[in-house]
């Protein structure tokens, strides 16, 4: 079994009078892509948003390699390796395909506010050949000097990840990346998705793509009504009837 990179214990939020996330506990393995899922409302975002340091924690901790990271901000778990999209495109859309890629190397230890002021001119050759390398894995070489915004949707989700990669997380949390790709671009995502753990690096996925999810995930946890219902293998999980009646059998797939 890999060593765990990421340790949630009882973790907590609460908004009002509403528990969103209710002592979720998970443990994720270095090198494993990590699937969550559940039906809308679940709390799927709101336990990413606690890991990624977006929300503050009510209750419980997040230890992240061995430490506990559990009031650190976003900027300072970016730091020590982690890295995240959004359901919403966040892209600089007026910036090129590659500058995007090259913010991702810069905001690792900057703010996104800073990160819009980079001299992309002053940028050496090294930093540009890896933002390249990077969007040739992603098929984006040859868009690299297009605007962002001159992207297809789903070619805008794969410049998200890609900018992601760029800052070189140990953890990349995926919040619905297949939102707006076709079924061939999807396999494609799934296998990119095996061949980065296979090279060691921590995924945490969330997507309503449930075919994806069990042909990318090596572990799957099912949340609902902010709760942790089931945890086990993609075939465990398919076969849960608990998790069945809550989601995987109730025929919504959003």
């Amino acid at each position: 079994m890999s060593p765990e990179l990421l340790q949630i214990g009882a973790l907590t939020k609460r908004f009002g009078g509403v528990v969103a996330v209710n002592a979720v506990d998970l443990s994720v393995g270095e090198g494993q892509v990590f699937g969550l899922i559940g039906p809308n409302g679940a709390g799927k975002t709101t336990l990413i948003n606690l890991i990624s340091g977006h929300f503050r924690a009510d209750g419980g901790t997040i230890r992240f390699g061995g430490t506990d990271v559990t009031r650190l901000r976003p900027h300072e778990l970016a730091k020590r390796g982690i890295a995240r999209t959004f359901q919403s495109i966040r892209l600089f859309k007026g910036l090129t395909v590659l500058e995007n890629v090259l913010l991702g190397r810069y905001v690792r230890s900057r703010s996104d506010v800073l990160a819009s002021l980079v001299p992309f001119r002053a940028v050496g050759s090294i930093e540009r050949d890896a933002s390249r390398a990077i969007l040739d894995r992603f098929g984006l070489g040859a868009r690299a000097d297009a605007l962002a915004a001159e992207l297809s949707y789903g070619d805008q989700r794969r410049l998200e990840i890609a900018r992601a990669l760029a800052s070189e997380p140990r953890l990349l949390i995926l919040d619905e990346p297949a939102a707006g790709m076709n079924a061939t671009e999807s396999v494609a995502l799934s296998g990119m998705l095996r061949e980065l753990a296979v090279g060691g690096l921590t995924i945490i996925l969330i997507e309503h793509d449930v075919r994806l999810v069990m042909g990318a995930c090596e572990r799957v946890a099912v949340l609902n009504f902010g709760r942790k219902i089931a945890e086990g293998g993609p075939a465990e999980i398919q076969a849960d009837p608990v998790v069945r009646e809550a989601y995987l059998g109730s025929g919504d797939d959003a």
